[in-house]
């Protein structure tokens, strides 16, 4: 791997990974609470699933929530995420409108990453992806599969496509069922940093069989990884300061 990506001041993809911690309220008021609380944690990044929000399908409602966030986060790096419930997500809304709504918050700036499902309409994903570059915006391709892990080579294949669609992170998370299918993903994750990754990448065994994937990003490969505040956003996310603490030491001792 040979390129970063910088965001406010924070570089993806050298040295310890950085922590990312979803903002999961359901109502302006929850948000604008759970936000502040937020910038009182040692955190990198912020990202705003937006599919708990209950007025998520009124795209004007959605810009002033993130007005209102921004407003609250000053210069800390914000992702926005709508993540389909095909892929563990709050809630379902049709194509047309997933990528309308993920092209609106690129053109306002405010979020500094958007999160791209890669297996949506490829030609679409393409043009969003153009946008969002043309507004100074990164993006991350993911994947997430709840049910089961893929076999190695197809974790580094989806990861791969990202990669070659332009996804400025691509993004895989799993399901495993078994200890091996935990460090099947691990084994994908240095597979994909040592022979093919030319940008940052991230890579989560999810649930609590997964945890170590969480927390040995930089061992295996991956740049970023997800703790939680109060509410989880996914299974087995550990909380920031216990994250904090491990990573650390691990880094540490590398």
């Amino acid at each position: 791997m040979n390129r970063t990506v910088t965001v406010r001041g924070v570089t993806i993809g050298e040295g310890i990974p950085k922590i990312c911690v979803p903002l999961v309220g359901k109502t302006v008021q929850e948000i604008i609470e759970e936000a502040v609380s937020l910038k009182t944690l040692d955190l990198d990044m912020v990202e705003w699933r937006a599919d708990f929000f209950e007025h998520v399908e009124d795209i004007s409602a959605v810009k002033t929530a993130l007005e209102k966030i921004r407003g609250i986060l000053d210069d800390r790096p914000i992702i926005f995420t709508f993540r389909s419930a095909s892929e563990g997500g709050n809630r379902e809304v049709g194509k047309e409108f997933y990528f309308e709504l993920n092209k609106v918050i690129a053109e306002t700036e405010l979020a500094d990453i958007i999160d791209v499902e890669l297996f949506t309409h490829e030609p679409d994903v393409k043009a969003l992806l153009e946008f969002a570059h043309q507004h100074k915006v990164f993006v991350i391709i993911s994947n997430h599969d709840f049910a089961k892990t893929p076999s190695k080579g197809e974790i580094v294949s989806r990861l791969r496509k990202a990669q070659s669609l332009g996804g400025d992170i691509p993004k895989i998370a799993v399901m495993p069922n078994s200890s091996g299918d935990v460090i099947t993903l691990l084994d994908a994750s240095s597979t994909m940093a040592e022979k093919h990754a030319d940008r940052p990448f991230i890579t989560i065994s999810m649930g609590g069989k997964g945890t170590i994937s969480r927390l040995s990003g930089e061992v295996f490969g991956s740049a970023i990884t997800f703790a939680s505040a109060k509410a989880a956003s996914a299974p087995g996310q550990m909380t920031v300061n216990e994250v904090r603490k491990i990573i650390k030491i691990i880094h540490e001792n590398k």
